[in-house]
């Protein structure tokens, strides 16, 4: 390949999970397992994603361990940062690069989270992404309070109605409300700052925001669901997408789906970017890069790696053969986890003929996202297709290990997509809305006072046409 492509060029996320993504990367004698919840290991990540010049850096999270516990623990590394602590942390440390952490929206509430991800935008200059999720594991719901998992479609019901209130906050300031006169003693104009007196069937808030508005307007918004469900929320309230395909032609239906129903909400296709997640095996050779992928492989204990793939399929596969296929198993529209990964694990099983063993090796890495192998070239090739033939418009670069899995892709590979005009040698903007391409957001707030003050105004005018019209007749 190697087309120049001055007019698009590729997005990209540095997603950052524990000490690396694949499930044995913490046993791999090159991953800094020492680094784990220390800001130094953390800092480096996000200055050599800063440094590769990536739109942002995403922070996952789970906010329960996985079962059963005694597996989890014992085996795997189960350890998160909670993401809005550390994306604080990194704003200080890092100057250009794009700040994405996951909060739930099935359990938070509105005002936390519009009070948190502001904050962070002005701490950072505008460079924060709020990634609302409705969290698929269902014992997460005992960790706060309930019994039983929300219903899917509730969920994202909810998550709607949380992404409105959220965004109406975030608007509640609207630009120019800060006056900060000392000699009148005027710090703010009222008339700028808006309660937004919501009431609806999951939550009631009055507001305003006690944060004012942010560099970039608002926070940006991303959303990591592909069921139709999934979609629809996207289609609404999404900027960005995090995404999981396996096959060229998968990843095109489905970015030609979402981007399809955007013009229904009043939106262009360049108002949402889609960027499926990549796990990257890189080598000087293939064959080299083959054999550090069958490395890591080798350090999955089989418990471990069948405990992920009944996690993920939410199904006790413990009585069949390894060797064997999966059994028949529910439609995804029967199931109250996280129906897109679910019908991915399913597809890439029957499409391949896949028994356990192989769909565990499948997972065990990238966790249903698409795992690339080869040298720089190959694996530049690879992210070209996809992005050429309008599969996406970027990547999650999900590194295997750390520090190493990111130090490659940034020493080895971007050089490659830059050599092909496929992604910036440098920022052109400061605000993670500058690194995508997404303008700002308007108020509300500002777009209704707008419009009554255009309405006040006809009305004047319309008096006043009467008003001449009449002092006409009189003087006949």
């Amino acid at each position: 390949m190697g087309t120049n492509h001055q007019q698009r060029q590729l997005h990209l996320g540095a997603f950052i999970f524990g000490v690396g993504h694949h499930i044995a990367a913490w046993r791999y004698p090159l991953t800094d397992t020492g680094g784990l919840l220390k800001l130094d290991f953390y800092k480096q990540f996000a200055q050599t994603a800063e440094r590769g010049k990536f739109d942002l850096v995403f922070i996952e999270d789970i906010p329960v361990l996985p079962e059963p516990l005694n597996r989890a623990v014992q085996y795997t590394l189960p350890v998160r940062a909670e993401p809005l602590t550390l994306l604080s942390a990194l704003a200080s440390v890092t100057k250009k690069i794009g700040l994405v952490g996951t909060v739930s929206t099935t359990y938070s509430e509105p005002f936390h989270v519009a009070r948190k991800f502001a904050s962070l935008d002005h701490l950072s200059s505008g460079r924060a992404g709020w990634n609302a999720v409705t969290t698929s594991m269902e014992n997460t719901a005992k960790n706060f309070g309930r019994d039983h998992h929300l219903d899917h479609s509730l969920r994202y019901e909810r998550a709607k109605e949380f992404v409105d209130v959220v965004t109406a906050l975030w608007d509640s300031w609207e630009e120019g409300a800060l006056v900060i006169d000392k000699a009148t003693g005027q710090f703010a104009d009222p008339d700028k700052v808006h309660a937004i007196n919501h009431v609806g069937d999951h939550f009631s808030v009055r507001g305003p925001l006690n944060v004012h508005r942010s560099v970039q307007g608002r926070p940006v918004v991303v959303q990591a669901g592909s069921s139709t469900t999934g979609q629809a929320f996207a289609a609404q309230t999404a900027e960005v997408v995090f995404t999981a395909w396996q096959t060229l032609e998968e990843a095109q239906s489905f970015y030609a789906s979402l981007k399809g129903q955007l013009p229904a909400y009043g939106r262009s296709p360049d108002e949402l970017k889609i960027l499926p997640g990549v796990l990257p095996f890189i080598g000087a050779t293939e064959e080299e890069a083959k054999a550090k992928e069958a490395e890591f492989q080798n350090l999955v204990l089989p418990a471990v790696g069948l405990g992920m793939v009944q996690n993920m399929l939410r199904v006790d596969l413990s009585g069949y053969p390894l060797d064997g296929p999966l059994p028949e198993l529910p439609d995804s529209t029967d199931i109250n986890g996280g129906k897109s990964r679910y019908q991915l694990l399913l597809d890439m099983a029957r499409r391949e003929h896949l028994t356990i063993r192989q769909l565990i090796h499948r997972v065990t890495g990238a966790r249903g996202h698409r795992t690339i192998t080869g040298t720089p070239v190959q694996i530049a090739d690879q992210l070209e297709e996809w992005f050429v033939k309008e599969a996406c418009d970027g990547f999650n670069i999900m590194p295997p290990y750390l520090p190493g899995g990111l130090d490659e892709f940034v020493d080895l590979v971007i050089p490659e997509l830059q050599r092909r005009g496929l992604f910036r040698s440098e920022y052109s903007g400061h605000t993670l809305r500058d690194h995508l391409g997404l303008a700002e957001p308007a108020n509300r707030f500002a777009q209704r006072s707008a419009a009554v003050a255009e309405s006040a105004a006809a009305d004047e005018s319309q008096a006043g046409v009467a008003t001449e019209a009449a002092l006409a007749s009189a003087s006949e």
